[in-house]
């Protein structure tokens, strides 16, 4: 009786159903339309950046030019930079394995420059370009590391961090060590110093506070830390009595310089970017005393007060490489190769100009921006295909293309009046 039943209940069931297409039970095809359209629905569209106000003329006869570079607010502005002419000389060091990329900077002296090698080993040239001594402080293992060193002058002294947690102090003159520490985690960061402290990020997001006397830790202070290791570096500024960093997520803190306590904290990310951390590329940070600086690879550029960090403003801009400030003015490069002209106190965009018009389209996709600096009337961009572009500033109009660099190179450097730029297996220095 119970067989009997099920089975009446099975065959009232399949004559009710249909087999037609139409049928939502059975028919699977009109359900992948619909996904399909939900797919469109929600698919983010890719902004064109085109060109605005391309024949506009920037009118720079009141541009100033810094005669004093303020390296712990990052702003290096307008410099007293020429032209191009010709390369004059080569500070040559053993090339770096497999480079991802040179995103380091030499140290600058009045008689010549100091950089490392592969090994960690640190070099000092003098304006010739040769050797005045060459030290190297690590063991056999660490050397096998490739150690990776970022740099901060400190009177006749050489304050050192890198990649494997170590961070010493040596005399330029001699190069010998005046003390030695090792870190808990990687450093990742330029150093920024300041009366008797000097200051770096880890690996960790973690800006450390050390005495420069003896290399002790003064204080730390933690922020998020992302499950992922990104290869951008973090950066920091300070300003008055406030050291200001960012982190591999996107947040922007503000530390009081003596206590470590904090000041103000503004994350520009959602939770969401702890996850693909590794992806996410900011630009340095860059101050007037006023304002924050800075962009990213999400299309955000940012000014935030200092004192409070509130936002000012933002405008959509996808760049992660530092901009520059000249005057009233904000100069920065585009991930796609547009150098835009920005309104520093509205960010309101004046001008956008492609640099990469000289380039076929096919090629375009693949040429990435390395970084920038701005002489007396060029912009200078290096790009990851080895070539320097110039570019006029007034009219923001591609005026030279120079092969610099077979493979990577560095942003550009003004110093002394003279051009640098990092290669892997020198520094090359063009009047």
């Amino acid at each position: 009786m119970i067989r009997l039943t099920f089975l009446t209940f099975i065959l009232f069931f399949l004559s009710n159903c249909s087999l037609s297409e139409k049928s939502r039970i059975w028919n699977d095809k009109e359900e992948k339309v619909e996904n399909q359209n939900i797919k469109k629905l929600f698919a983010k569209e890719e902004k064109k950046i085109v060109e605005f106000n391309p024949d506009l003329k920037l009118d720079l006869s009141k541009l100033k030019f810094n005669n004093i570079i303020l390296n712990n607010q990052n702003n290096f502005g307008a410099q007293t930079y020429d032209s191009l002419n010709k390369k004059i000389v080569s500070y040559k060091f053993p090339k770096i394995e497999d480079p991802s990329n040179l995103n380091y900077k030499p140290l600058f002296l009045s008689d010549g420059l100091m950089f490392f090698d592969k090994k960690g080993a640190i070099t000092r040239y003098n304006n010739s370009g040769k050797v005045i001594w060459k030290k190297n402080h690590y063991s056999k293992s660490e050397k096998k590391l490739r150690p990776k060193l970022f740099f901060a002058l400190d009177g006749e002294n050489l304050l050192i961090a890198d990649s494997i947690a170590k961070y010493y102090s040596i005399n330029i003159k001699t190069g010998e060590l005046n003390w030695l520490k090792n870190g808990t985690y990687s450093f990742n960061s330029e150093i920024k110093r300041e009366n008797d402290k000097f200051f770096v990020v880890d690996y960790n997001n973690t800006l450390r506070a050390f005495s420069i006397e003896d290399g002790s830790e003064v204080w730390n202070f933690q922020t998020e830390d992302s499950f992922a290791m990104s290869d951008t570096k973090n950066s920091l500024i300070i300003t008055g009595d406030l050291v200001v960093f960012s982190n591999s997520i996107g947040d922007i803190t503000a530390v009081d310089i003596e206590s470590g306590l904090i000041t103000w904290q503004l994350p520009t990310q959602s939770s969401n970017i702890i996850n693909e951390s590794y992806n996410f590329k900011t630009s340095k940070l860059v101050s007037d005393n006023k304002s924050i600086y800075f962009s990213n690879n999400k299309s955000e550029f940012y000014s935030i007060d200092i004192k409070t960090g509130v936002t000012n403003w933002v405008n959509e801009i996808n760049s992660n490489i530092m901009p520059s400030i000249t005057g009233n003015l904000i100069f920065t490069v585009s991930n796609e190769g547009y150098l835009y002209v920005l309104e520093k106190n509205n960010g309101n965009i004046i001008r956008v100009t492609n640099l990469y018009n000289n380039y076929k389209e096919k090629k375009r996709s693949n040429i990435k921006p390395i970084g920038f600096t701005i002489g007396k009337t060029n912009l200078y961009l290096t790009n990851n295909d080895g070539k320097m572009i110039v570019a006029d500033l007034v009219t923001g109009r591609t005026t030279n293309v120079v092969k610099v660099s077979s493979s990577v190179m560095s942003e550009p450097f003004i110093f002394n009046k003279n051009l640098f730029i990092i290669k892997n297996g020198s520094v090359v220095q063009y009047n």
